[in-house]
């Protein structure tokens, strides 16, 4: 069971930090190559899943030697259909990596999380094409349908919620938010400098834009 879907700590009056870049540091500081920007094809092996849980305990430490409550996004933002089909990964293959992406996560928390530190765990989406060039446009029914899959499997999970980053058209980023329906919660939609969206299964969503490359 989820710990924090229906009460994200996140949304009171305490201060949470996020990471800072997972594939931007995987790539330009770690000289890992990563074919289409693609982190969650470091889950296949233990050595890629290492190296993601090290990416990841990092913020969690900062966080913990500073009192401060921790959103952790799974490496997930490439792991939808059409950037996973490209890699190799069928329908079957793509569902478990973000399950095991969202697990990774769940035993950073159970290793690190205090009373002082409370960590939630995020499954990330990712835009259909390029993230900061738009290409071919998704109507809001498209969108629905492509983003779908991936974040049904994220509500099957225990992650506490799910957002999506990078969203640089207005349509592909409601078809997202639209599809709290599909998990029964509640949500509401605020656009930064990118049209960005959230859905939070069983609770309200809050959208955001990462202050970061990817």
């Amino acid at each position: 069971m989820s710990k924090y879907r229906k009460h994200l700590p996140q949304l009171k009056d305490r201060l949470f930090m996020t990471d800072g870049g997972l594939e931007t540091t995987l790539v330009f500081h770690q000289g890992i190559d990563l074919p289409h920007f693609a982190a969650f094809d470091l889950l296949k092996d233990e050595r890629g899943t290492e190296r993601l849980r090290g990416y990841f305990e990092r913020y969690a430490q900062i966080a913990c030697s500073h009192g401060l409550g921790l959103i952790l996004e799974a490496p997930t933002w490439r792991a939808s259909r059409d950037w996973g089909a490209k890699l190799g990964y069928d329908a079957v293959a793509l569902a478990d990596a973000n399950r095991k992406a969202i697990g990774m996560l769940l035993e950073i928390r159970a290793c690190f999380e205090s009373p002082h530190t409370k960590i939630v765990v995020s499954g990330n989406l990712g835009p259909r094409g390029d993230g900061y060039r738009p290409g071919a446009r998704m109507s809001v029914d498209e969108a629905q349908a492509y983003h779908e899959p991936q974040l049904a499997t994220f509500a099957a999970t225990d992650a506490d919620m799910a957002a999506a980053f990078t969203m640089n058209y207005v349509e592909e980023a409601i078809g997202i938010a639209a599809l709290r329906r599909c998990c029964g919660c509640r949500s509401r939609f605020r656009s930064r400098s990118k049209p960005t969206a959230a859905c939070l299964p069983a609770t309200r969503s809050q959208a955001r834009s990462k202050p970061r490359t990817r």
